[in-house]
């Protein structure tokens, strides 16, 4: 198996908060750290914009990430939230480890049922 670091932005602690939070109780990620203090400098809708965020880092397996995405979807405030991912190369073979057992195992994947969020709510982040 395959780990991952997803790196999703967020514009408010709240949301850190509550996506980290779903991610690692739903067994989507083993761990999601929360960076504060981002300043993002990005176009949007043809106009140049800078918001401070916070990023998470969110560790998974790779076969996990349309699980990931599809939740972050769910939660995330914004209108096209960043949502990328790179593939761990190298790592500690214990942590690497613990992130697999900490994690749905593949059989579990298409089983698992999440809560829909039918908050419409859009923004940029």
């Amino acid at each position: 198996m395959k780990n991952c670091v997803i790196y999703c932005t967020v514009a408010s602690e709240f949301s850190a908060s509550l996506i980290s939070t779903t991610l690692v109780e739903e067994k989507l990620a083993a761990c999601v750290s929360i960076i504060h203090n981002v300043v993002s400098v990005y176009s949007w809708e043809g106009m140049s914009q800078t918001d401070n965020e916070l990023i998470l880092m969110i560790k998974t397996r790779e076969e996990l990430f349309e699980s990931v995405k599809k939740r972050i979807l769910e939660l995330h405030d914004a209108q096209l939230p960043e949502i990328i991912a790179v593939p761990i190369t190298m790592g500690l073979d214990g942590y690497m480890k613990w992130i697999e057992e900490e994690t749905l195992p593949p059989d579990e994947i298409s089983k698992q049922k999440m809560p829909e969020n039918t908050d419409e709510s859009n923004g940029e982040g």
